[in-house]
């Protein structure tokens, strides 16, 4: 595979940057998805170059066949790359070339015919309601420094009782609480408003008296131990500290939190719609599969209860 720097030529770079723009302002694409669109790209004009013996033009562009795109597919599959990450590729290289289609630059049907990665269906796995609420608890004894370990469970909390991803947690302000509900910056950008239940709002306001650092509206609420911002590999790591310590399984981390989060609200009988708002997704069959999770939780009850199960 030739090096990406001198895959293509002057042209289709130009090309290359101005859909990643597109990406960033247009679609508001979160930096690592566009940072991983734009790996396979290159990586896909690094095999084109070694493939057509010279830099990618936009003349390699109009002459791209669907075997090009196999043979790419098929390399990157032998170097070991899973069905969800060939899937990635796919879409990367769909996204470019539609990009060009709309510029009027060139069209192509060469990765029309490819078919994506048939993926392995993943539950997400959620913890018990206990296992749960002891990952929060526990957290105040693995902690000598009263104002980490209220900075952590009010992270954890945030996690379980508001179904924030971990990144969003940790990107709130203080400008975020807004009374009874809490302001949160999602994926691309989109807001929501999550309600603030009052466990979650306490370890918030516990946090916030014991913190050494002033905290303004306007800046990152939790705060590492120099006043920096928190990273989220310090929680991580809390997190793995008390799998350790109560015996949890290695899916226990802080995004299953949040998966516990949905599945407990659907198994008590929240509505779907409102979970999707609550989680902030797009689509609603991203939530759905919750409803899998809950069937199955319900299924392994009813074999290990009932006395015919």
């Amino acid at each position: 595979m030739v090096d990406s720097a001198f895959a293509t030529d002057e042209f289709v770079r130009t090309q290359i940057a101005a859909w990643q723009r597109e990406l960033a302002s247009v679609r508001r694409l979160a930096l690592a998805t566009l940072e991983a669109y734009g790996r396979d790209v290159d990586q896909f004009f690094g095999f084109l170059a070694g493939h057509t013996g010279g830099p990618v033009s936009l003349a390699t562009l109009k002459a791209l066949r669907g075997a090009d795109v196999r043979s790419f597919m098929a390399q990157r599959r032998n170097e070991s790359l899973g069905a969800r990450s060939l899937a990635r590729v796919l879409s990367a290289l769909k996204s470019f070339f539609r990009f060009l289609e709309r510029e009027g630059v060139v069209a192509t049907e060469a990765l029309n015919v490819i078919r994506t990665p048939k993926l392995p269906k993943a539950l997400p796995k959620a913890l018990t309601v206990l296992e749960a609420k002891r990952t929060i608890s526990t957290t105040e004894e693995m902690e000598e420094r009263p104002w980490v370990a209220a900075r952590d469970m009010a992270v954890l909390s945030l996690c379980y009782g508001a179904g924030l991803r971990i990144s969003e947690a940790l990107a709130l302000t203080k400008g975020d609480l807004e009374g009874e509900v809490l302001r949160v910056t999602g994926k691309g950008g989109k807001v929501r408003l999550v309600p603030l239940i009052q466990p979650v709002r306490r370890s918030i306001e516990l946090y916030l008296e014991l913190c050494p650092f002033n905290v303004w509206p306007e800046e990152p609420l939790f705060r590492g131990v120099k006043g920096g911002v928190l990273s989220p590999r310090l929680i991580q790591y809390r997190v793995a500290q008390l799998r350790g310590v109560l015996g949890l399984p290695p899916s226990a981390t802080p995004h299953a939190l949040r998966h516990s989060f949905a599945t407990h609200l659907l198994g008590r009988g929240g509505d779907l719609r409102a979970i999707q708002e609550l989680l902030g997704h797009a689509s609603l069959s991203t939530t759905q599969i919750y409803t899998a999770v809950d069937t199955d939780r319900l299924l392994e009850s009813y074999r290990k209860a009932h006395p015919r199960g």
